[in-house]
């Protein structure tokens, strides 16, 4: 398009230098605002279908990060029922034993006595143990706990946990006595079945454990995999950003040496008069 210098009343070629000054200026500003935020993506006007997808993105996320705290209070939980049911167990190793003992015909009644007396004591502790093995004053092996843990960011993904019951009476052991040789050798039979029920229970736990283990290497996987994707539709590439604004800023020299020239060309106008 052809421009006609000695018509002053409209400077096209400043209008046109004016205009790419403005453009480079606010592609300089876009930059740095990059810059500055570290995010390619600053409103939904920067790219509406990026903002979508990293916002789904990060929901999902946030969501993944919140069911890994999930697991770890769930496996935080069983390690505690874990070590209830391995003190008890301890005393039901040395309940069999004190058991074993008494059940020998050498023994006077004197002994069995005393050794019925340490078999109630041990008892006694047993039902201790199981209140003090707590999670946030909810009890944790008295047969009543039995939770379902939230494990992933859909509500079908959750783990349901029964934890059974490890005192005296839930262990058949409360009934139990030592004060004879026929009563001694009952309980032997009596303990072998609390044991072997006490080891199922706990092996219940030990798979329970081996799951959330699984889950949490999962989410863990899926944490960085999605928080990958995120980053590369949102996040700002400051190697590119530095280089498209030190290209801008020499445009911008050249736009404003433009505009500077295009302003003094009119004057020529005045070497007619």
């Amino acid at each position: 398009m052809a421009v006609g210098l000695t018509r002053v009343a409209s400077n096209i070629q400043a209008m046109q230098s004016l205009y790419n000054l403005n453009k480079t200026n606010a592609n300089i500003a876009d930059r740095q605002m990059r810059l500055s935020s570290g995010k390619r993506i600053n409103s939904p006007g920067d790219d509406p279908a990026g903002y979508q997808l990293s916002r789904g993105l990060e929901t999902r996320r946030r969501g993944l990060e919140t069911a890994l705290d999930n697991v770890s209070n769930a496996q935080a939980i069983l390690n505690i029922a874990d070590g209830g049911y391995q003190n008890i167990m301890d005393i039901l190793q040395t309940m069999k034993q004190k058991a074993t003992q008494a059940a020998d015909g050498s023994l006077s009644s004197t002994q069995r006595t005393a050794i019925n007396d340490q078999f109630v004591a041990l008892r006694s502790e047993v039902d201790q143990i199981v209140t003090e093995t707590t999670f946030n004053d909810t009890a944790l092996i008295d047969g009543t706990f039995s939770v379902s843990f939230q494990t992933g960011e859909n509500a079908s993904e959750t783990l349901s946990v029964a934890l059974s019951s490890a005192t005296s009476t839930g262990l058949g052991i409360n009934d139990l006595a030592m004060s004879t040789q026929a009563s001694a050798s009952a309980a032997i039979t009596a303990l072998d079945t609390a044991i072997n029920t006490l080891a199922s229970r706990a092996q219940d736990v030990g798979e329970y454990k081996s799951r959330l283990s699984a889950k949490e290497n999962t989410l863990g996987i899926a944490i960085t995999n999605t928080e990958n994707v995120r980053s590369t539709i949102e996040d700002a590439d400051f190697a590119k950003e530095q280089m498209e604004v030190l290209k801008a800023q020499i445009m911008q020299q050249t736009a404003v040496a433009s505009l500077s020239q295009a302003n003094s060309a009119p004057q020529l106008v005045l070497s007619l008069f």
